[in-house]
């Protein structure tokens, strides 16, 4: 689904300040809030906006430590790993990949030997043959969307 220049502002606008209403969302844009309405409408029934809810830092948490585990899986086990990997609350992404492993993941720790804790119960899984952990140093580009809105919407003008 392509989004317009429209759109884009919207979406940059709620990236900016995600508690702002529809009303003034329609008064900063300089359009009717049925229109605005109607834009966010679409564009979460298309899956573009996925969510409104906070963004929440894992180190104000108590879990400073990031680090990414590649996993190979027994062939046919992809369902149960998966099922395995939601129980662990320290599991924040998973994702099926192409390449040397099956699935990388994306893990948090309390500290460097909590991360030891969250590796065992992550490979302590029948369906699970090796893991590959590369602990994060610096998140130099956290995950940012805004860049690609604009690329999107410009795109499609």
């Amino acid at each position: 689904m392509g989004i317009d220049a429209l759109d884009g502002r919207l979406l940059e606008l709620l990236a900016a300040e995600p508690r702002i209403g529809v009303l003034e969302a329609s008064r900063r844009l300089g359009v009717a809030r049925g229109t605005v309405q109607a834009r966010l409408d679409r564009l979460q029934n298309k899956g573009v906006i996925r969510g409104f809810g906070p963004e929440v830092d894992p180190a104000a948490l108590g879990y400073p430590v990031s680090a990414f585990a590649t996993l190979e899986i027994k062939q046919g086990q992809g369902k149960d790993v998966r099922e395995h990997l939601r129980s662990v609350p320290e599991v924040l992404e998973l994702h099926t990949t192409t390449g040397h492993g099956d699935m990388l993941c994306r893990l948090v720790a309390r500290s460097n030997a909590d991360l030891q804790r969250v590796i065992d119960r992550v490979v302590g899984f029948d369906g699970i043959v090796r893991a590959s952990t590369a602990i994060v140093m610096e998140n130099p580009v956290p995950l940012r969307i805004v860049p690609l809105v604009r690329q999107a919407a410009k795109d499609n003008s």
